[in-house]
């Protein structure tokens, strides 16, 4: 994905093609149908896909950021989007999460990585990435692979110390050193 509704990629011979498109919606559109087709086109999936809609601004998040996201889920259903199981589009409240808490599944906190503000993203998480065999009741059958389409609305970066009126005074691409990662319930994995 490119500004101005270009898109790139390589096909199979490995040969560089660009596309311009007459809208952003067009643009998403083309992208996430390249998404699926990967996901159809895998054998077994056994990660996360990701594909940029859009690409945002500034830099990308990491573990231990803070996020508020606009977000829709859908089951995988043959070989396409099936029903919505979760979705927050319409809503006044946005997901408020913390990359790496663990309040996501695990393939949606790892398919966020690298987000920008503004930034869209579609995912799609294969069962071990996601409920796995236990599903949720009512809503996500045991086994489920699941797509979601996120949108990154505002970000707060890890604090590297904050000055006396609260503001930020570190970002992450300043010289100082990073804080080591404490260990605040975070899992291994």
């Amino acid at each position: 994905v490119q500004p101005n509704n270009y898109s790139t990629f390589y096909d199979d011979q490995r040969q560089n093609w660009s596309i311009m498109f007459e809208s952003e919606k067009a643009a998403m559109d083309f992208s996430k149908q390249v998404c699926i087709a990967k996901c159809n086109s895998s054998p077994v999936l056994d990660s996360v896909l990701c594909q940029d809609l859009v690409l945002g601004e500034g830099q990308g998040v990491e573990g231990g950021d803070s996020l508020e996201v606009a977000y829709t889920g859908w089951l995988f259903q043959n070989h396409g989007l099936g029903q919505v199981f979760d979705s927050n589009v319409n809503k006044d409240k946005l997901l408020r999460l913390k990359l790496g808490s663990g309040k996501v599944i695990k393939g949606w906190e790892e398919g966020m990585m690298g987000m920008k503000k503004g930034g869209r993203r579609y995912l799609i998480i294969p069962p071990a990435w996601a409920y796995g065999a236990q599903g949720v009741a009512g809503r996500v059958p045991p086994d489920s692979t699941l797509v979601l389409e996120v949108e990154v609305r505002r970000v707060k970066l890890v604090k590297e110390g904050s000055g006396s009126d609260g503001q930020s005074v570190g970002s992450r691409d300043s010289p100082a050193p990073s804080p080591v990662p404490n260990s605040d319930g975070f899992s291994a994995d």
